[in-house]
């Protein structure tokens, strides 16, 4: 039994889901029984993703915004005006791989072959569980993060995720 791995009741659930028919990409996210926590909305006609995390109280929390003319996908998370990380893909040819430099520790991404399945260590510790869902109209996913992590961040990381591995307007997705 790995006893650096945290349990459900020592984490908090959360539903990130994109709205469909909307201009820009979109995401409510909710946390135990379908309640509002977050909200992200992306800027539209912007060269390259740019996407705000904002609480149910319309404050900012998180800025994501994509470096462009990279070869291989690259963001920036801000925390108020403070750069908190650096998201890179890696290239790969089988599961998806992520070099992250942040001030919160050294993260890695492990997921399957196919995206939809991941966890996120912190300093070699898994702080979340990421499940995207298989049948659903939008990108939805099944987050499980350590009550001990800020989970705006850890947010952030799903949406980044999200946007590299499955939005259809990403070119640079398949490598």
């Amino acid at each position: 039994m790995d006893t650096n791995k945290f349990k459900v009741r020592d984490s908090m659930r959360y539903l990130v889901r994109e709205k469909i028919f909307t201009i820009g990409d979109k995401f409510i996210i909710t946390y135990e029984i379908e309640r509002p926590k977050f909200q992200v909305v992306g800027k539209v006609f912007t060269f390259g993703n740019k996407l705000n995390i904002y609480n149910m109280n319309g404050e900012n929390l998180v800025y994501i915004e994509e470096k462009i003319f990279r070869f291989l996908p690259e963001y920036n998370i801000y925390i108020g005006k403070n750069l908190a990380a650096t998201v890179k893909k890696e290239f790969t040819f089988f599961k998806p791989k992520f070099n992250i430099s942040s001030d919160f520790g050294k993260f890695t991404i492990d997921g399957d072959i196919f995206a939809y399945n991941f966890s996120i260590y912190r300093d070699k510790r898994e702080v979340a569980v990421v499940n995207k869902k298989f049948f659903a109209w939008s990108d939805t996913y099944g987050v499980d993060i350590d009550d001990e992590e800020n989970h705006a961040f850890i947010l952030a990381l799903v949406i980044v995720l999200d946007q590299v591995l499955h939005d259809n307007n990403n070119i640079n997705n398949n490598q």
